[in-house]
């Protein structure tokens, strides 16, 4: 987790510090299309452009929800493939375990497997020897504290995702109140007057809608892997508790 936040943050950070040169590079690319207005713009260009017309608050901060959301959900999907196992290659290999060297071996082979279904079969051997229903009672009851670390950090990333919008639509009421104060200042309405104003309200509009959806599309991926593997953890805990019975007669 921190390794995937460190990462990030210094991308974050040659970002805004490679903003000035990002200006001006920019400002010098706009007079040369001013020149040739038949030169096209590639679509970093493009974007850069659009970014730094939003207005470097607003745009600043949505960038900086973006990055944390991405950090959270990077780490959670690294974390997640890793928590995956192969439940029925488990359960096989614990069961001849318990056939072959009993209890102490069973619990050996969880040590030597990865994943939450491991650890929970291994609390679940573990309390063998003071009865089945005590085996059951520490699956179940493990399996909750599993469950609460396969979704740990989710809701910040539920934060982020309506975070986002709301700050491009604060900009555009922001970019409005400014195009009123315009307006009144200049005693006119006309559209030059109004358009700056206007233009900054709804790039600031799309920015954040931009950051939810990406944002939206990892958190959907990590509840679907997350509904998975806690599926896979009952499944398997059912499986625990039938080869316990089993071998206990």
């Amino acid at each position: 987790m921190k390794r995937v936040f460190t990462i990030l943050a210094i991308t974050g950070l040659l970002l805004f510090g490679a903003a000035p040169k990002a200006i001006a590079q920019d400002a010098t690319k706009t007079e040369q299309v001013a020149d040739n207005p038949t030169e096209e713009k590639t679509f970093h260009q493009e974007l850069k452009q659009r970014f730094i017309e939003g207005g470097p608050f607003f745009m600043g901060i949505v960038l900086v929800a973006l990055i944390l959301g991405l950090a959270i959900a990077i780490e959670r999907i690294i974390y997640l493939n890793m928590a995956t196992t192969n439940t029925k290659k488990l359960v096989s290999k614990v069961d001849d375990a318990l056939a072959s060297g009993g209890v102490e071996a069973a619990k050996e082979v969880c040590r030597n497997t990865k994943g939450p279904v491991a650890s929970i079969f291994y609390q679940g051997l573990d309390r063998m020897d003071e009865g089945v229903e005590a085996a059951e009672k520490a699956v179940v009851g493990y399996g909750g504290v599993q469950m609460g670390l396969l979704e740990k950090n989710i809701s910040w990333l539920s934060l982020f995702i309506a975070l986002a919008p709301m700050l491009g639509f604060m900009g555009t009421v922001i970019g409005m109140i400014s195009a009123f104060d315009s307006i009144q200042a200049a005693g006119d309405i006309s559209p030059t007057v109004v358009a700056g104003g206007i233009k900054v309200a709804l790039l600031t509009t799309v920015f954040g809608l931009v950051v939810a959806i990406i944002l939206q599309i990892f958190y959907n991926y990590i509840i679907s892997k997350v509904d998975s593997i806690v599926n896979n953890m009952e499944d398997a805990s059912i499986l625990l508790v039938d080869l316990l019975i089993r071998h206990k007669k």
